[in-house]
C-alpha cells in the first residue's frame, strides 16, 4: 500500500487546519525495489530491498508493503549525517499493525471521542484540540522488536536489524489537559487509545492499547501533531498520535480517535496477551521454559551504538581515529557512554554531546590509539537511574527489548 500526504507544513495552527491535509493512493506503479542492502542477521535474510516508493519517504528498508514496514537505514543516524540526533522525517521507521489505513482525510470532519468512566464524553475537533496549551518534547520512538533479527536462538515476527527507532521534536497537547476536557471519574484504572486503521479480516481484533491513569495524566504523555517542526506526516499517524516518552512504540498509537477511560483493567488482546515480557530482570528467560510469569511491555532500556564505522571497517593504526555515534537512556537520561578496547577488562569514557532532553538521543565521541591488526570496539550506556547495558544478551520468544552491549570489529593498517 502506497501512501501519500500533501507536502505542507504546520508551522502554525492555522497552516494544519488550512485544507484537506491528506491524499488518496498514489497512482504511481512502479517497483518498490530501488536497490537492495546487505544485514548481518545471522538467521538471513541477508539482503534487503531498498524502496523510495512510500510517499513522502527518502530510501528505507523495505521489510513489509502491506501494513507497511520500513526500516531506517543505519548510516542515518549518525549525527554528521542527519546534522544532530533528530532523525529525519523521510527516513524515519515505519510500523503498522494492520493494513486498513486511511489514505485520505478530511482535518475539519476529523473527531476525537473521549468516552467511558468520565463526567462528560467529548467529541473534539482539531480546532478544539489547537486550542489546548502546547508543548514540546525530544523523545525516541523505538520498536519492541528492534534488532529483533538478531535474537538466537532466531523467533518469529518481523526481523529488523537496529533501524526500527528514531529520535524527533514532537509538539502537541498535553493528554491530561485532554481527559480534563471530559472530566475523570473517580476510580478510573486506565485510558485506553485506539486509531483508525483496521483489521483486514473480519473478527481480528482492533490495534487498541492503554496506559494506568497516573502515568496517563503525568503531563509528558502527550497527543502530537506536528513531528521535527513539520506537520504529522501520515505514515507517522497524522492527524493525532500518541507519544509515551521513554516507553516503546507500541503505545505510541497512531491515528488516534478514540480515547476510552476504563474503570477496571484492560482486557483487550494487545495488551493482555500481545506485548507481553518475562517479568523477570532483563525481559529475559530460556528457551522453552515454562510457567514464566507475564507482563506487558513498558520502560524502553539503555542502549549505544557506535554511528561512524561499520562492521570490519579499516582505519589507520595508531593514535586519532575518530569514532562516535548515539545512545538513548531508554525511560531516563544517558548518564555516560563509554567505550572498551580490551574486551570489557577496562573502560574510558566518552564524550557527550548536547542534551537535548532525557528522552532523546544523546551524541558521543572519543579519539582511539589503535596499534596494528585487528580491534574490537564494545560500547556501553548507562543511564541516569543507574540501568547499565548487559554483556550478554536476553532472550524471549517474542524477540523484545534487545539491548545487549554492541561491538564494532576493526581493521587497524
Amino acid at each position: 500500500m502506497l501512501l501519500r500526504h500533501s507536502t505542507a507544513t504546520a508551522a502554525g495552527r492555522r497552516a494544519f487546519l488550512g485544507g484537506v491535509a491528506l491524499a488518496a493512493l498514489t497512482g504511481r506503479h512502479r517497483a518498490l525495489a530501488d536497490a537492495t542492502t546487505t544485514l548481518p542477521l545471522p538467521g538471513g535474510p541477508g539482503e534487503r530491498a531498498i524502496t523510495t516508493a512510500f510517499p513522502g519517504k527518502g530510501p528505507m528498508i523495505l521489510q513489509r508493503t502491506r501494513p507497511p514496514l520500513l526500516e531506517t537505514p543505519f548510516e542515518v543516524f549518525d549525527p554528521a549525517v542527519s546534522g544532530g540526533v533528530f532523525t529525519p522525517n523521510d527516513r524515519f521507521f515505519v510500523r503498522w499493525h494492520w493494513a486498513v489505513i486511511p489514505t485520505e482525510l478530511d482535518v475539519n470532519a476529523f473527531r476525537l471521542g473521549v468516552t467511558g468512566h468520565v463526567n462528560a464524553a467529548q467529541s473534539l475537533s482539531l480546532q478544539d484540540i489547537l486550542a489546548l496549551p502546547r508543548v514540546e518534547l525530544a523523545a525516541v520512538n523505538q520498536c519492541s522488536g528492534n534488532s529483533r533479527g538478531y535474537f538466537a536462538p532466531r523467533v518469529p515476527g518481523g526481523e529488523w536489524s537496529n533501524g526500527a527507532m528514531g529520535n524527533a521534536k514532537w509538539m502537541g497537547v498535553r493528554l491530561r489537559d485532554v481527559l480534563d476536557q471530559a472530566g475523570v471519574k473517580a476510580g478510573a484504572q486506565r485510558v485506553r487509545f485506539a486509531g483508525m486503521d483496521d483489521p483486514v479480516v473480519a473478527g481480528a481484533p482492533k490495534f487498541m492499547k492503554s496506559l494506568g491513569i497516573e502515568h496517563a495524566r503525568d503531563g509528558e504523555v502527550m497527543l502530537a501533531y506536528t513531528m521535527n517542526g513539520e506537520q504529522l506526516p501520515l505514515l507517522h499517524g497524522a492527524p493525532l498520535r500518541l507519544v509515551v516518552p521513554g516507553w516503546y512504540s507500541t503505545y505510541w498509537v497512531k491515528m488516534v480517535n478514540s480515547i476510552e477511560v476504563l474503570d477496571g483493567p484492560d482486557e483487550n488482546f494487545w495488551t493482555k496477551v500481545a506485548y507481553t515480557i518475562p517479568d523477570t530482570p532483563g525481559a529475559t528467560m530460556k528457551p522453552g521454559e515454562a510457567g514464566v510469569t507475564m507482563v506487558p511491555i513498558n520502560r524502553m532500556v539503555p542502549r549505544s551504538f557506535v554511528t561512524n564505522l561499520a562492521e570490519g571497517a579499516r582505519v589507520k593504526a595508531g593514535p586519532g581515529t575518530l569514532v562516535r555515534g548515539i545512545a538513548l537512556g531508554g525511560a531516563a537520561g544517558v548518564r555516560t557512554v563509554e567505550l572498551s578496547t580490551d574486551g570489557g577488562a577496562s573502560w574510558t569514557p566518552t564524550t557527550l554531546g548536547a542534551d537535548e532532553g532525557r528522552y532523546s538521543f544523546r551524541a558521543w565521541q572519543t579519539t582511539l590509539d589503535l596499534p596494528l591488526g585487528d580491534a574490537t570496539l564494545m560500547l556501553r550506556a548507562t543511564n541516569t537511574d543507574g540501568l547499565m547495558q548487559p554483556m550478554t544478551p536476553n532472550w524471549n520468544p517474542s524477540g523484545f527489548m534487545r539491548n545487549v552491549i554492541e561491538t564494532t570489529r576493526l581493521v587497524a593498517a
